[in-house]
């Protein structure tokens, strides 16, 4: 099918309108996410704590003390960009990437945190690991979180991650407050 240029300029920029339109009747969420922070789940803490040097509690307590707002959402399907960490834990990328960062591990580069929404590479400090899912293409839209919203990070256990990932496996969403 052949389109003519005037066409499909048209199209696009009904697209954009629509798009900015969804975007300003949308309502920004709050969403609280569990994390478990440390451990296997967050293998860069020690290095976070030592860049800083800070004491075990303190980057979980700083990072989970204030909400963040979703500055984009991009790199890998439905990764929210958050911001901004506080400068005690802003911390570097690391020199080399890892080929695999595992799906729901939260990081920090620099002065953002982020989240994973699959396995996928990637140079950010790992830090904590959420069991909550992220990203459904089914969904619509597709990525739970969306420019905008503003998320607290909330600390839990290993046992706490397991239960909400059974739990959310079955699709059962209420272990969270999305408001």
């Amino acid at each position: 099918m052949k389109v003519s240029y005037e066409k499909l300029i048209s199209e696009v920029e009904g697209l954009e309108r629509m798009s900015r339109e969804h975007i300003s009747e949308r309502k920004a969420r709050r969403a609280v996410i569990p994390v478990v922070y440390g451990g296997e789940f967050g293998p860069d803490i020690a290095r976070v704590l030592q860049y800083h040097n800070l004491k075990d509690s303190d980057v979980i307590r700083i990072h989970s003390a204030r909400e963040y707002m979703v500055y984009m959402i991009g790199f890998i399907a439905g990764f929210p960009y958050l911001g901004e960490v506080d400068d005690e834990i802003a911390t570097p990328r690391l020199e080399s990437p890892r080929i695999r960062v595992p799906e729901g591990s939260v990081g920090i580069a620099e002065k953002q945190t982020g989240i994973y929404p699959r396995e996928a590479p990637g140079g950010w400090q790992i830090i904590g690991r959420t069991p909550l899912k992220l990203f459904d293409p089914s969904w619509r839209p597709p990525a739970l979180l969306q420019p905008g919203d503003t998320v607290k990070f909330k600390p839990i256990s290993i046992d706490e991650f397991w239960q909400i990932r059974a739990a959310v496996s079955k699709g059962n969403y209420d272990q969270f407050t999305l408001e």
